[in-house]
């Protein structure tokens, strides 16, 4: 025990330990007329403003209790359409379960994974940067028992729709040797830190080798994704390889940062530029303008991630000194609105790329079905992390294992950020099947493949 207060007291005192913190997270709160002013001075960064690219020039309808909904964007059904007192409490879901048998030939060649943390397999083992997942009790619950990178006690959802596609885990761009062979699988891009808009997460590390804040901006990824498929088409031919290329999966999740690390800390000043509506517009543009980047590549299969309610992860709970685990409100509002925003993007871009399957999958709609309901899934911690210190242990990152609980599957939250392994997995049932709740439209990944 000695040595690990002493451990603690070494990340305290150690100088660059306080960026990772994010303590730095001011406090907002809303105006009746919805603007947002922070409730203490802004943190200064270095960081510039966001770019100023234009927002969306088509209308967007405005959030309201029941908000309107584009004709294509029906949830697919789910089985059962929830949780309810008829239906028996789940077995809490293995961190790294093993089919009962092999599952079915896909059509599907290979997946493409962009995007933060939450999807992120070990880009960042490779880069100068304190987010990092490279150490123990990351990876503990994994089929390997060992930190691979993922910021998680297990799997991430990514690995459990690869084996529901038939694919193996997909490797890290930056962990794997660039032959087309090793990359015919598919290529995960995904970097912790990294937010559509560039700077996002740039006080996470120096700038080097042009990796601002050393994670890989979700521009860069896309450029790594085209570069990937540049190698298909020298390989195999350019009929071949755009034949491959339409014939897999690009999973995108990405945008949580741009509110962790830019949005609400007032970076730039953002606030006094952008109220969240249109800050959430301005995100779901540059998102559209990618997908058309990876159109032009003859992508036409995409899978884009809502985001998830931050407002009631553990970092939160403390930072707003929530008194009963609730969540923080108006966080969660800005993450609804980003979503809607986002889905009804998808829904125009579907009619503008006519021959392009692009599906828009609801986090924050599963997420708090599990939060809700999570006596049904079998959890029985809602609001405290497994692995940190401090209230709801979101006071500070999860360094040690000392710092874990021992039953990672009975919690929600393994981080302050970050799920467990048990509700990755029923989330990407959600994405696959929409097995527990629909949060997929206008369908789910497996219409997708059929």
């Amino acid at each position: 025990m000695a040595s690990f207060a002493l451990r603690i007291l070494q990340f305290l005192i150690f100088p660059g330990a306080i960026i990772f913190h994010f303590d730095l997270v001011m406090a907002l709160k809303f105006h009746q007329n919805c603007d947002l002013t922070p409730l203490r001075p802004p943190f200064k960064s270095p960081v510039g403003s966001i770019s100023s690219a234009p927002p969306p020039q088509s209308p967007v309808p405005r959030l309201s209790p029941s908000p309107y909904l584009p004709s294509d964007s029906t949830p697919a059904t789910a089985s059962p359409p929830h949780p309810s007192p008829s239906h028996p409490p789940l077995p809490s879901p293995s961190p790294s379960p093993s089919p009962s048998h092999p599952p079915p030939a896909s059509p599907i060649r290979a997946l493409f994974v962009l995007g933060d943390s939450s999807v992120d397999c070990g880009t960042n083992n490779f880069l100068g940067t304190f987010a990092r997942a490279d150490r123990l009790p990351y990876g503990r619950d994994f089929d390997t028992h060992q930190p691979t990178g993922r910021f998680c006690n297990g799997r991430i959802p990514v690995d459990f729709l690869a084996m529901r596609l038939g694919l193996p885990f997909i490797p890290s761009y930056l962990g794997q040797t660039g032959s087309v062979e090793d990359m015919i699988h598919g290529v995960n891009y995904a970097s912790a830190g990294a937010g559509i808009i560039f700077s996002s997460g740039s006080e996470l590390g120096q700038t080097i080798d042009n990796m601002q804040g050393q994670h890989v901006s979700f521009g860069q990824q896309i450029q790594q994704t085209i570069d990937t498929f540049q190698q298909f088409i020298t390989k195999m031919g350019e009929e071949p390889a755009a034949s491959f290329i339409s014939d897999s999966i690009i999973y995108i999740s990405i945008g949580t940062n741009d509110y962790i690390h830019y949005y609400l800390p007032n970076v730039s000043d953002v606030q006094t530029k952008y109220v969240s509506w249109k800050f959430n517009q301005f995100l779901a543009y540059s998102m559209k303008e990618e997908i058309k980047n990876l159109y032009n590549a003859n992508v036409r299969k995409v899978v884009v991630m809502g985001l998830a309610p931050i407002g009631c992860a553990p970092y939160y709970l403390y930072q707003y000194e929530s008194q009963d685990g609730g969540c923080i409100k108006i966080i969660n509002n800005m993450i609804m609105e980003f979503n809607f925003v986002m889905r009804f993007t998808i829904a125009e871009l579907r009619k503008e790329l006519t021959d392009a399957n692009i599906i828009f999958c609801d986090a924050y709609q599963g997420s708090m079905d599990i939060i809700k309901n999570f006596d049904h899934y079998g959890f029985s911690v809602t609001t405290e992390a497994c692995c940190g210190l401090g209230r709801y242990n979101g006071w500070m990152m999860c360094m040690f294992p000392e710092m874990a609980c021992e039953n990672a599957s009975d919690h929600i939250w393994w981080d302050q950020f970050h799920p467990t392994a048990a509700v990755n997995q029923i989330l990407a049932d959600n994405v696959w099947s929409g097995l527990h709740t629909p949060m997929c439209y206008p369908m789910n990944m497996e219409d997708m493949v059929k």
